[in-house]
């Protein structure tokens, strides 16, 4: 009897084991430098074996292909190949436990049949529903570029007529909120000018969330063609007051801000939030110096990536020949590479790969015209009221070097009504910080100094009496 119910419980254990079924949906949060980044892996069978397929619901991007799908002995694998994504992880009841890696770097992650929420992050500044003014999702027509545009505007009250700002956001793909690593600055500076007595319009960038368009593609003179579409929105509306339309953009957007002020006088002022004021390469080399100090990077390593990227950007700054351009980059990081030793390709990757990776990046038209581009050619031009602030530990666009050079070039062009000030203890993202360096922005639970808020409040106030 008792060798008859062992063998039953040895059958009722390979049943168990072999019916592990992996198809379906797989619900993960990948970590990663304080952001939380959801992805949905969708598995299917057929006789042909596993195929699956990526969603990444916060980059807005669905039915990615995964190029091998695996599943053997309770472990699963998916690759997508061009990306150089893999995720290794093994199938414990209910959950897979696993990693994710892409090129050089691996994360924990873990993938459930049940979907997940984002761990909540401490943001005491960011507003709440039901506000305390109106709020209206809008949409509107970029005719130069033939693309809408979809954004918020608040007003102090559904009904009156209020002088108005837009928000301009920053370098790369963003949101009306700016949101960025759990915080929402321009959902902060909203609110806050909107209780002031002061309606914000701030919208999606092209390409991104509800707008439409190809946000990849395009330059800094394109964003600037969506803030004067916005200028003319607010035009057209009987709330808004048309002599007192101003701009407030954060890092690029202060850039867009004086690209679009320096040709309109339906500008009333700006205020540029870590604006810059020195041209792109300048910027950029002195951005990489600062943080890789800040990292503790030795000097001799940090003149040498120096001398490199001086070298590269050069190559940029003399091409008006696409494809010799990327010729001469190519064969630039090649002998880069060659010379130093101590560049560490990204395990996954051929050199060939490494290279052609480089070189997409840095033709890319966005890149290319910043590196070009001095921002004194357009800060001359700006006779609007002018404000401008930095904190003193932003080190992606130093305040002395960049409030230095906006206040001279501005001064060139004859205008006087011009405010500089840098705030002590502030990173780029205008928060109270210890170093500066970006993989602090997360860790950190307030979103905009208040100071800063009241001084661009009270200044506004000022220039629109």
């Amino acid at each position: 009897m008792k060798k008859i119910f062992t063998i039953v419980i040895l059958i009722i254990n390979y049943q168990i084991s072999s019916s592990q079924e992996i198809t379906g949906t797989w619900n993960g949060i990948l970590k990663v430098q304080g952001m939380q980044l959801r992805l949905v892996f969708k598995v299917t069978k057929s006789e042909n074996g596993y195929s699956s397929t990526i969603d990444s619901p916060d980059q807005g991007a669905k039915n990615i292909p995964v190029t091998n799908t695996t599943f053997e002995n309770s472990k699963i694998k998916f690759e997508v190949t061009n990306a150089k994504i893999e995720y290794n992880g093994e199938l414990s009841d209910t959950k897979i436990i696993g990693t994710f890696k892409q090129g050089s770097q691996e994360f924990p992650m873990n993938l459930s049949k049940n979907p997940l929420e984002k761990e909540i992050l401490k943001r005491p500044q960011e507003p709440t529903k039901p506000y305390s003014y109106y709020s209206e999702d809008v949409t509107f027509q970029n005719t130069k570029a033939n693309i809408s545009l979809s954004g918020t505007l608040t007003l102090p009250k559904k009904n009156g007529f209020f002088p108005s700002v837009i928000l301009i956001t920053g370098s790369g793909p963003q949101n009306r909120n700016e949101e960025l690593l759990g915080h929402k600055p321009f959902l902060v500076i909203s609110d806050y000018l909107t209780k002031k007595g002061i309606a914000v319009l701030r919208y999606d960038d092209r390409g991104i969330g509800d707008s439409k368009g190809n946000f990849k593609t395009a330059t800094t003179v394109d964003f600037a063609t969506d803030v004067e579409s916005a200028i003319n929105y607010l035009q057209t509306r009987k709330e808004i007051n048309k002599n007192k339309i101003g701009l407030v953009g954060h890092s690029e957007g202060g850039l867009i801000a004086s690209i679009v002020a320096s040709k309109s006088k339906d500008i009333s002022f700006i205020v540029l939030l870590a604006g810059t004021g020195i041209q792109g390469d300048k910027l950029l080399l002195l951005q990489q110096k600062l943080i890789s100090r800040a990292k503790g990077i030795s000097e001799t390593d940090i003149k040498k990536s120096n001398q490199t990227n001086v070298k590269l950007f050069e190559i940029v700054i003399q091409s008006n020949d696409n494809q010799k351009f990327k010729t001469d980059l190519t064969n630039h990081i090649k002998e880069t590479l060659k010379s130093d030793t101590s560049i560490e390709i990204p395990n996954g990757l051929t050199k060939e790969e490494f290279i052609s990776i480089q070189v997409n990046q840095i033709s890319n038209p966005w890149i290319q015209y910043f590196i070009k581009f001095n921002p004194a050619t357009v800060l001359e031009k700006v006779k609007c009221p002018v404000l401008a602030v930095n904190g003193e530990k932003d080190l992606q666009v130093p305040s002395k070097e960049n409030l230095t050079a906006i206040k001279n070039a501005l001064k060139i062009g004859g205008n006087e009504n011009v405010t500089i000030k840098e705030f002590p203890r502030l990173n780029h993202l205008f928060q109270e910080c210890k170093t500066g360096l970006p993989n602090e922005y997360a860790k950190i639970e307030q979103t905009f100094s208040p100071i800063v808020l009241t001084e661009i409040s009270n200044w506004i106030l000022n220039q629109i009496k």
